[in-house]
């Protein structure tokens, strides 16, 4: 039966990489879309829900949608992607985020890219987060079944909070900062119908280099026909200053099915 949970325990940082090498690869949370240096757009959408009924009330829905298109030379990709939760009536999780990423090659291993996100996350006390980077990477891998970018920038992120919080040594409704942008992600093809796709982007403030953010996705897909494919994955984000009586980490395990569209 699909899942949604949090892991509210997990140490910071050391447990992400932790559960990389436990899965055998550097780093590790989406099923995996086709990559075909093409130039045709293609689609996957995943889906997992549950609900329960008796002495607890519970429902949780998770939704991501993906769109790529590949060349020989650039790659454009969006995503976009809904996590809810009630528990008893209680909303415990509310979360809607969106983004982009261009990259184009400027030689066979080096490439430069632009990226822009959104998050709404209003538990963790985020009205609406919008990030914009820009940098240069390298295909330290780039096989057929395999492949490996590392990449390297600076971007700025502005964060609007639901209620005033102590962030940064001030009570603020508003925080905008200048960050770096520094990200390693790999897609893999293990069999014929399994493939594993991860990524880790390390976000240090550029203004006050106590501060840091973090995001780790992880994930299995395992086609299960040409179109359908069963999917499993971990979404881990932390901020080592997310405000007064929030949480530093939330982490969430994810399985449903997803459906590809080439």
């Amino acid at each position: 039966m699909p899942r949604n949970s949090a892991l509210h325990r997990t140490p910071p940082l050391i447990a992400s990489l932790g559960l990389a090498a436990a899965l055998g690869l550097p780093g590790l949370a989406h099923s995996q879309i086709t990559l075909k240096p093409d130039g045709q757009w293609r689609y996957l959408f995943t889906a997992s829900a549950n609900a329960t009924t008796g002495n607890s009330d519970t429902a949780n829905l998770n939704a991501q949608g993906d769109a790529v298109r590949l060349t020989d030379y650039d790659k454009l990709s969006l995503t976009g992607k809904v996590a809810y939760a009630n528990s008893d009536g209680a909303k415990t999780t509310q979360r809607m985020n969106a983004g982009g990423q261009y990259n184009r090659d400027f030689s066979p291993l080096n490439f430069g890219f632009g990226s822009a996100d959104y998050l709404r996350d209003r538990p963790s006390n985020i009205a609406s987060r919008f990030s914009v980077a820009t940098g240069v990477g390298r295909h330290v891998i780039r096989e057929e079944d395999h492949s490996l970018d590392l990449s390297v920038g600076v971007g700025y992120s502005d964060d609007r909070y639901v209620e005033p919080s102590e962030v940064a040594d001030a009570v603020r409704s508003t925080y905008g900062r200048l960050e770096g942008v520094l990200a390693e992600e790999s897609n893999h093809r293990l069999t014929s119908n399994t493939s594993l796709r991860q990524k880790f982007t390390f976000y240090p403030n550029l203004r006050d280099s106590s501060s840091y953010r973090a995001q780790f996705d992880v994930g299995l897909s395992v086609a299960m026909t040409p179109t359908m494919n069963l999917t499993t994955g971990v979404n881990y984000r932390y901020n080592n200053d997310p405000g007064t009586g929030l949480k530093r980490t939330d982490a969430a395990l994810v399985t449903g099915v997803s459906f590809r569209f080439d």
